[in-house]
């Protein structure tokens, strides 16, 4: 069946599901397989939850005319949402970066909002299969598409662009994440600068942060439309940036007082503002927008838990956030402050000498007590009064049961894998 037909088919459909497990009446189920499973033998079960059509790519489950039979689902997925993307015309702003990519996407969508019917990437449903799930979610009553790409390794984003065809893009920034897949530092600025790439060759327009060298170094041949702090030579100019531990952010004649921790958000919210200015959308509904944006999913929340003040930000981790995060707590003016610092995933190679380095760098801090929690760290243990490494979480948390922490203000972050959230149920 040619993808115009499944096209059709699909219009017919209210959205599209890859989970049996969430499916909803009158969706189109895509049977996608995985390392461990066939997608395609719940294809029965799609219907008899209430799908319209199942997409499958394995023949022994077709059933009726309700089944769709392709080569490969995944594959035929991606033409759907690219076949899609082009059937609607609509605007779309693709973003990208090491780090602070969610939060970002979050703040662009709550500022345009206030004007135009967006939609959005949900949570991080960012990569091969997630960018095409994000654009078949668009439908005509989408004014903007927003898309959020993930990468780890080169021609990733170059692949998703092919597919989402933006029209708009932003890089938050090339920090040192997922350096095992692209090889380093440079193969993350190469891989991330792909979507440069497309804008150049396709006339299409991006927003360049001017505090960040390499953005303007990549975006000198690109339409462009910038923001610095106290630039004159930007189309939007920040006046002001101060935290904390809340990020404070000033543009012409108003303040706007975020609900987010760190410096290191300051450049998420100047990003929006300045992609909300482009659009049009007015100051005051901007600055009420930001502000009234809280965050959550374990991304830089603010909790109170007993008489402990917690920065809980363990939704994910690499060497350029984790010292941006500690850089931004070490100058809180805060008493008894303690870090509980988990392993930085998907280095590779430089896992070791990332680890020593951070440890190292902490060696200095004799204010700071700090828990290193995971293997990476504990490989990197060394004798200090103010340290304590712990090959395991639940080492960690026999420890916490047996000296209470009372009275402190704590940072949390780790990779997503030591789900170090946990740690909130042992304080008091």
């Amino acid at each position: 069946m040619d993808i115009a037909r499944i096209h059709s088919l699909f219009l017919k459909c209210k959205s599209v599901s890859i989970d049996t497990r969430k499916i909803e009446s009158n969706s189109l189920f895509v049977a996608i397989k995985g390392d461990r499973f066939d997608a395609n033998r719940f294809a029965k079960e799609a219907l008899e939850k209430g799908a319209s059509y199942v997409l499958i790519d394995n023949e022994a489950y077709y059933l009726d005319e309700r089944t769709i039979l392709v080569d490969d689902s995944l594959f035929a997925l991606q033409k759907l949402a690219k076949f899609h993307r082009t059937y609607l015309k609509l605007p779309i702003i693709a973003l990208t970066g090491s780090n602070g990519k969610t939060t970002t996407k979050e703040l662009i969508q709550v500022v345009l909002a206030k004007k135009y019917k967006t939609k959005a990437t949900v949570g991080n449903l960012n990569n091969h299969i997630g960018v095409p799930l994000t654009l078949l979610s668009f439908n005509a009553e989408t004014e903007i598409g927003i898309v959020e790409m993930g990468a780890n390794h080169k021609k990733e984003i170059e692949f998703l662009c092919e597919i989402a065809k933006p029209d708009y893009g932003y890089i938050t920034n090339f920090g040192k994440a997922h350096l095992e897949g692209f090889g380093g530092v440079a193969g993350v600025i190469e891989g991330k600068s792909e979507m440069y790439k497309y804008l150049f060759q396709n006339d299409k327009l991006a927003f360049v942060n001017f505090e960040d060298p390499i953005q303007i170094e990549k975006t000198k041949n690109i339409k462009s439309f910038t923001f610095g702090v106290n630039r004159d030579n930007t189309d939007v100019c920040i006046t002001s940036v101060k935290a904390n531990p809340f990020v404070e952010i000033g543009y012409a004649d108003i303040i706007i007082s975020s609900h987010l921790i760190g410096l290191y958000n300051a450049n998420n919210l100047n990003a929006a503002l300045t992609i909300g200015k482009f659009f049009k959308v007015n100051d005051l509904s901007i600055k009420e927008a930001l502000e009234g944006y809280v965050p959550e999913n374990n991304r830089s929340q603010l909790l109170t838990k007993g008489t402990n003040q917690i920065i809980l930000d363990a939704y994910n981790a690499n060497p350029s956030s984790m010292a941006v995060a500690i850089e931004n707590f070490l100058q809180l003016d805060s008493s008894n402050k303690i870090m509980i610092l988990g392993d930085m995933f998907e280095l590779g190679d430089e896992s070791e000498r990332e680890h020593q380095e951070l440890v190292n760098f902490l060696l200095n801090e004799k204010e700071v007590r700090c828990f290193f929690i995971g293997a990476a760290f504990y490989l990197c243990k060394v004798d200090n009064s103010q340290f304590q490494f712990h090959k395991s979480f639940d080492s960690f948390s026999i420890g916490l049961k047996n000296e209470a922490i009372k009275n402190s203000t704590i940072l949390i972050k780790g990779s997503r894998g030591m789900a170090l959230e946990r740690t909130l149920e042992y304080l008091v």
